[in-house]
This record gives C-alpha cells, sequence and structure tokens, in this order.
C-alpha cells in the first residue's frame, strides 16, 4: 500500500518535498495530473536508486530520490510554477514513463503553486 503525502500551496519560485512509503524494494514513480488533463509522467527512480528519468517540463528542477531503509522515495521539486499545479500521484511495482508499468497506485497529493 502506498501513501504520499507532502503536498500543499506555495508560491511560485518555492520549493516542496513529497514523500511516499511503499512496501518492499521496487522501482517507483510519480505522475501528476490537472484538472481537465489527463495524468502524466514526472519522474521515476529504480529499485536501487541507479537510474532516474525525468519528464522535460520538471528537468532540473525535481529530483526523485529514495531511502531504501526506510522504503520511501522523495521528489524535491524547486523553483515551483503555477502550471506544476496538480494531484501527485505515486506508483510502484515498475520502471518507466508510462502508467502501465507500474502496478500499484497510491492516493493524491494536491500541490497547488500560486503566481
Amino acid at each position: 500500500q502506498l501513501q504520499a503525502s507532502g503536498g500543499g500551496l506555495v508560491q511560485a519560485g518555492g520549493s516542496l518535498r513529497l514523500s511516499c512509503a511503499a512496501s518492499g524494494r521496487t522501482g517507483m514513480g510519480w505522475f501528476r495530473q490537472a484538472p481537465g488533463k489527463e495524468r502524466e509522467f514526472v519522474a521515476a527512480i529504480s529499485w536501487d536508486g541507479g537510474y532516474t528519468i525525468y519528464a522535460d517540463s520538471v528537468k532540473g528542477r525535481f529530483t526523485i530520490s529514495r531511502d531504501n531503509a526506510k522504503n520511501t522515495v522523495y521528489l524535491q521539486m524547486n523553483s515551483l510554477k503555477p502550471e506544476d499545479t496538480a494531484v501527485y500521484y505515486c506508483a510502484a511495482g515498475g520502471f518507466g514513463a508510462t502508467m502501465k508499468a507500474y502496478d500499484y497506485w497510491g492516493q493524491g497529493t494536491q500541490v497547488t503553486v500560486s503566481s
């Protein structure tokens, strides 16, 4: 069972860190869904942290990392923009940039970036 946390309201240019606790060592990813839009890939990390991939829209601003001792994956989000506003979902059980790559999904956490 996945549990995501860390969302909130932040001004443009600010930062937030999302966390997702998972059971077991597995590849994990973050996706997001803005109102009226399809869910889109944000970032992913392999089970050992050796590989990471990012959507072009967040490269250089977001960093995905993991602490396997705590079975937790983090998404550090810096230089946030209003267009980053969305519900952010964590996923587990795979690795890649598509939703079908993952077997398990957590509930979302809202991130709102004000201008």
